[in-house]
């Protein structure tokens, strides 16, 4: 046991954990503070397996919590990366409506992004869409100019450099295996010994409703993990994207479909899908882990979920299995694009919380108790937000803190 006890132990070693250990630095200089990630590097999951967009939000209901903290957390991680020397490119992204049931969508992704203060919005025909993505079609588009690129594993290796050099401890190899109440605070039992901290925060992505349970609070949602697959173009095949091409997304469906993407490293990628995964880190379809099976089928919302989206599930599915499939998807966009552009790319799973009653949690959900602070929701934008999160879990973090 660690003489001196922490003020706060992050579970978790990703974008947003690391982000909340610097707004606590930022905010509380003298705390003491631990990051467990139970990974032998930082940001192993989802930071690091995702399509290195930095949203605009365009997207998200206005007044909602990603709404307000993808707008304040895109500007706070542009800064963070001139500060520090990370690259990243701003890029720009239209937003295509391929057919006519898009249009009014496309309208009220318009109103969308006024309400929520995204910067230059604009609304654009064919021919503003082909100058600026020439080998694109579509009746209408957005174009939102701030939109950008960077590698999210590099962010979260710069975060952990600044919060090594203000004296915070990161402790990889360290898997939480139950969290106990003591006095004055908790202790988080881990393969590397136990740790104890006047407060908890739990960022922990995939598993975030595991720890909440560990830590013996019922978060009233499920994390069913979801597999985005993606393709890359051939690089011959490359200049038909220049910068970032998205479709109008279902309403529906908490995720922004199929698109493409020219990343900071001059690849273009193009994905992802949703498909189901049966392991909360299952890169493919082969992996499987029999636990979280049985934690997902034993889990009522899961059925309810099936029930609701059983259609989109199978398309999504369909389009996993047929890569002429997936490039039907791209030629809305891209007419030019063939199955034989693309070629098999990497792949991530979304952490999703689902409601008991089938809901997918479309909006952020932060929830705290006395001695602790659990991010239960944190999917897309999550990383372009990361840095808003934190000064959000922070300013919680330090009230509870206070005497």
């Amino acid at each position: 046991m660690n003489e001196r006890p922490y003020d706060v132990a992050i579970i978790g070693g990703g974008i947003v954990g690391l982000a909340t250990a610097l707004a606590l630095a930022g905010r509380a200089p003298g705390l003491r503070l631990v990051v467990l990630e139970k990974e032998a590097r930082l940001a192993a999951h989802q930071s690091s397996h995702n399509s290195g967009v930095i949203h605009t939000g365009i997207y998200y209901t206005p007044g909602s919590t990603k709404a307000r903290l993808c707008v304040e957390g895109g500007k706070l991680l542009l800064a963070f990366c001139e500060q520090h020397g990370v690259r990243y490119a701003r890029c720009g992204k239209v937003i295509v409506a391929a057919a006519p049931a898009d249009v009014p969508r496309l309208e009220r992704l318009y109103e969308r992004g006024l309400a929520n203060g995204v910067e230059g919005l604009e609304r654009i025909g064919p021919e503003r869409l082909r100058e600026l993505e020439p080998h694109a079609a579509g009746l209408r588009a957005l174009h939102a100019p701030g939109s950008a690129v960077v590698d999210f594993g590099e962010v979260a290796t710069a975060m952990a450099t600044v919060l090594q050099q203000q004296g915070a401890a990161i402790v990889t190899g360290s898997r939480v295996e139950q969290i106990r109440q003591a006095e004055g605070g908790v202790v988080c039992e881990t393969t590397q010994g136990p740790w104890r901290a006047r407060m908890l925060i739990n960022c922990a992505g995939l598993h975030a409703d595991r720890i909440a349970r560990l830590a013996g609070v019922r978060p009233g949602i499920r994390i069913i993990p979801f597999r985005g697959e993606y393709y890359s173009l051939r690089p011959d095949r490359r200049h038909l994207v220049r910068a970032l091409i998205y479709p109008v997304p279902d309403p529906d469906f908490p995720f922004l479909g199929v698109h493409l993407t020219r990343t900071i490293h001059g690849d273009v990628e193009a994905g992802p899908n949703a498909v189901l995964a049966l392991a909360r880190e299952g890169y493919t379809a082969r992996w499987i882990r029999l636990g979280d099976v049985a934690d997902m089928f034993t889990y009522p919302g899961f059925w309810r979920m099936v029930g609701r989206y059983w259609r989109a599930g199978l398309m999504e599915l369909y389009r996993s299995c047929t890569v002429s499939a997936f490039a039907r998807s791209l030629q809305r966009l891209v007419p030019e694009i063939t199955a034989a552009d693309l070629r098999q790319g990497h792949t991530g799973v979304r952490a999703q919380a689902v409601e008991g009653d089938g809901r997918l949690v479309d909006d952020f959900r932060i929830t705290h108790t006395e001695r602790a602070i659990h991010v239960l929701n944190a999917p897309s934008p999550a990383a372009t937000a990361s840095l808003a999160i934190g000064r959000h879990i922070a300013g919680l973090a330090v009230m509870a803190l206070s005497p």
